[in-house]
């Protein structure tokens, strides 16, 4: 049985992210169950950081997060991000969401503007004069590079002296004399913390150790690919997406979209692949909104975005389980919010210091604790 100051179950962003901050505090493994590190929601994420996500309190992690995601690392490795504008849009019924999101981005001082609607087809010639009434445009917005994220994660986590195991199927739980025996497929393990970074099936690993579970619920989304319009240059336009019911459309590369119609549809933890209606809708919404016309879809997927009931994350112990902790319930923008969370994570496993400007945005620990879910 190998001895561990702190246990990781789940190798997606969450879980390497706060990985690759326990290393600073002694022995960690992380336990990856599938083949590969971010298979599941990480690694099919359209991975856009914007502020056109969740409520105040995920605005906010995003925009303590944004700067650096955006920075170049030390030893030279591609950044996180790189700037790539966001076009919010907004037909005449949508306004007041427009209003409100444009407020957000004025909370944070981002670089943006409130423009008219033949400013935002002079952008998107293919947006309609139906969909896009007035748009909010986000110069400050990311483009993300998940792997590039993951990856390097990884090295620190590895170059901190942790290990890392994919393959790795934990099996059982069990509370023992202050610590943890976790059993996998490989091997045994007794750690004084487990970290519960995973994701859809988070419920399934606190079921397992006897510890009560948060009610996650993954909602499955799916995003198709396909031509844009035939003699047009699309690759400078914006990550486009509508503030109502809709959808979000972005530059893939080689002259092809990427699309989605935001779709949230409950589903059992499972390795998400995409259902015709799904791809259907999609295709459907991008030709109500826009005058393209989808005559092939080249390639869909889907993932699976895991919510508590508030669509908050949850981060912290489990107030019924000693040594138990919750990294969960990050959505849509575990990405986008990874360096926030992953501050706040260690702060609360280590008594690390918790940056100031969590409280300047009104953030504190107890909005993303597990027992705001217990009543």
């Amino acid at each position: 049985m190998q001895m561990v100051d702190t246990l990781v179950i789940g190798g997606g962003i969450a879980g390497l992210s706060l990985a690759a901050r326990c290393v600073k505090h002694g022995s960690v493994v992380v336990l990856e169950a599938e083949s590969a590190f971010g298979y599941h929601s990480s690694g099919r994420s359209v991975a856009h950081a914007h502020f056109g996500l969740g409520d105040d309190v995920i605005r906010a992690l995003t925009a303590l997060s944004m700067e650096r995601l955006a920075e170049v690392p030390e030893d030279g490795s591609p950044p996180a991000g790189v700037v790539h504008p966001s076009l919010h849009i907004a037909s005449a019924d949508d306004l007041d969401a427009l209003d409100e999101l444009e407020a957000q981005h004025r909370r944070f001082a981002t670089n943006f503007y409130r423009i008219g609607g033949i400013e935002a087809q002079d952008m998107v010639p293919v947006l309609t004069d139906w969909s896009v009434n007035e748009a909010v445009l986000d110069y400050a917005a990311l483009k993300l590079d998940a792997d590039v994220m993951l990856q390097g994660h990884i090295r620190a986590v590895r170059s901190g002296g942790g290990q890392m195991h994919c393959s790795s199927q934990v099996k059982a739980i069990v509370c023992s004399n202050g610590g943890w025996v976790v059993e996998t497929t490989s091997e045994s393990y007794r750690a004084a913390r487990i970290v519960n970074a995973a994701g859809a099936w988070a419920d399934v690993i606190a079921d397992m150790a006897g510890v009560s579970q948060i009610k996650l619920e993954p909602r499955r989304r799916t995003v198709i690919s396909f031509d844009g319009p035939s003699g047009q240059d699309i690759s400078n336009w914006p990550f486009i997406k509508t503030v109502g019911e809709g959808f979000y459309m972005l530059p893939e590369g080689a002259g092809r979209l990427l699309a989605s119609s935001m779709d949230a549809t409950p589903c059992e933890p499972c390795d998400a692949a995409p259902e015709e209606l799904d791809i259907a809708t999609a295709a459907h919404r991008v030709e109500e909104g826009t005058t393209l016309e989808i005559r092939r879809i080249h390639h869909s997927w889907a993932g699976l975005r895991s919510f508590a009931r508030d669509e908050r994350p949850v981060v912290g112990f489990a107030p019924d389980a000693p040594g138990f902790f919750w990294f969960a319930g990050q959505g849509g923008f575990g990405l986008q919010t990874s360096p926030a969370l992953a501050d706040l994570g260690e702060h609360l496993l280590f008594g690390t210091p918790l940056p100031e400007e969590f409280a300047g945005f009104g953030l504190s620990p107890e909005l993303l604790s597990p027992d705001r879910l217990r009543a």
